[in-house]
């Protein structure tokens, strides 16, 4: 199963990553300890196929994709 790492301090939650998404890995929620930022979360990631759209998308370069 892939490794799906969201660097939370970089993601600004525009959900660029969530639109791209094939799978519909990521949600964009509300993080509190953000001061209820929203910031992308990747939920579903046994649903991964490693497309990297993600990766590619993102606009702040917050999200790696790894194979475990």
């Amino acid at each position: 199963m892939p490794k799906v790492i969201v660097d939370l301090d970089a993601c600004e939650g525009a959900g660029v990553c969530a639109e791209v998404c094939p799978m519909n890995v990521y949600d964009i929620v509300e993080m509190p300890e953000y001061n209820n930022e929203k910031k992308a979360q990747a939920t579903r990631v046994e649903d991964c196929i490693m497309c990297m759209a993600c990766v590619t998308a993102c606009p702040t370069q917050a999200i790696t994709v790894e194979d475990e």
